[in-house]
């Protein structure tokens, strides 16, 4: 059989078709391939897809055994710094210091009326608005005895200013921080006063509920001494005691302690849950516990509390009253250890300015649950504060007689 031969031009052609052929299938297939990987990695599907999986369940085993410890540890950081920090914060702010002493940003309760005093049950009290200085308005409340609340009804406040020069004995009353003169606890007292024949008059340290003005040792006291004035002014020679409790304290003993310097004291001191100073209650206060062993704890949490001018120092105060001292103090007190008001009995017993006058000290057992603030509850209080009469002035003598 005879090879058959073509043409030179005919093979080209076909080659080059061929060629073309080859060309197209790989681009075509390279353009496929591409595809492919381009849905692989949008729909995690391929061959791939195993080996990932596993890693990542490995990374999420892992996770879930590390995790737990990971944020206990940042915990456990942050908490650490914070604790660390705030010693600091305090020593370059001593503003904030002097803020926790005073609490007066803490109005509990809140949602009350000071204007109305009758809301919180006292239907024969008045408010007040005294002014000790010219920037400064301070709101006062003014209970009358009991037995006069009928006649109370309706009058204004110059009747009740009136009403102080009566024969009935009068107590200006010195809260502790935070809270206004319409606290709960407060409250209760004056009722239970009241009904024992006083007059108490009471006020809103400047800063402190509705009375204007910013917070300091001196202008508590300047403001306890312009209400004093204002009461002696009315009340002709009846009798005032001043009744401090807890802050209120080293108001009252600032208070007597310039009385007396100036030959005018008044008729008895009554302290409620006192401390001996400020520096001593802060570090005994029970917020200070996770800090009292805290290196540096006296420059940093004390020493700013004396910068800012706070002292409130009745272990001082009391070696220069000279008028009759009654200490009323729970065992179970959380706020001021019973231990400091002791100690401050023992200062004042054996200071010389006490030496021609009564002294007393009257624990409460930590069975009765009066704690910080409620030793107006003992039914043994009327027979502390006894008085012969009606209408006459209590008797200090009495004060040893209350049989706790």
């Amino acid at each position: 059989m005879r090879k058959r031969t073509e043409p030179a031009t005919l093979e080209h052609e076909r080659y080059a078709a061929s060629d073309s052929s080859s060309s197209g299938s790989a681009a075509a297939a390279l353009d496929a391939d591409c595809r492919l990987k381009q849905n692989l990695r949008l729909a995690g599907k391929g061959p791939g897809e195993p080996r990932c999986a596993a890693d990542a369940g490995m990374k999420r085993a892992l996770g879930r055994r590390k995790g737990p410890w990971f944020r206990l540890r940042r915990i456990i950081l942050c908490v650490l710094g914070l604790y660390i920090a705030i010693p600091f914060l305090i020593k370059l702010c001593p503003g904030i210091q002097a803020k926790l002493i005073f609490l007066n940003f803490v109005r509990v309760p809140y949602f009350i009326d000071l204007k109305k005093p009758q809301d919180q049950g006292l239907n024969h009290t008045c408010n007040y608005y005294l002014q000790p200085e010219e920037d400064v308005t301070i709101g006062v409340w003014h209970t009358i005895p009991t037995v006069w609340w009928k006649n109370a009804q309706g009058k204004d406040q110059m009747w009740y200013e009136d009403a102080l020069a009566s024969s009935h004995p009068i107590i200006l009353y010195l809260h502790g921080n935070a809270g206004t003169r319409g606290g709960d606890h407060r409250v209760e007292l004056y009722k239970v006063l009241s009904s024992l024949g006083y007059h108490v008059v009471t006020f809103d340290y400047r800063g402190w509920g509705d009375s204007t003005g910013t917070p300091s040792e001196r202008g508590m006291t300047y403001d306890a001494l312009h209400v004093f004035d204002w009461i002696k002014a009315r009340s002709g020679d009846n009798p005032v005691y001043i009744w401090g409790h807890s802050l209120g304290t080293g108001v009252a003993t600032n208070l007597v302690r310039r009385l007396c310097e100036r030959e005018t004291p008044p008729d008895a001191l009554i302290l409620e849950s006192p401390f001996t100073n400020i520096r001593e209650e802060a570090k005994s206060h029970p917020f200070s516990v996770i800090y009292r062993y805290f290196p540096g704890f006296d420059w940093f949490f004390l020493d700013p509390i004396t910068s800012s001018g706070i002292k409130f120092a009745n272990d001082e105060n009391v070696k220069h009253i000279s008028c009759p001292l009654l200490i009323l103090h729970a065992e179970d007190d959380p706020v001021v250890p019973f231990q400091l008001g002791k100690k401050l009995y023992n200062i004042a017993a054996a200071s010389r300015s006490f030496r021609d006058f009564k002294v007393q000290f009257i624990p409460f057992h930590s069975d009765l649950g009066y704690r910080h603030k409620y030793i107006y509850k003992s039914p043994e209080l009327p027979r502390i504060l006894s008085h012969q009469g009606p209408d006459s002035s209590p008797d200090p003598s009495m004060w040893s007689q209350s049989g706790l």
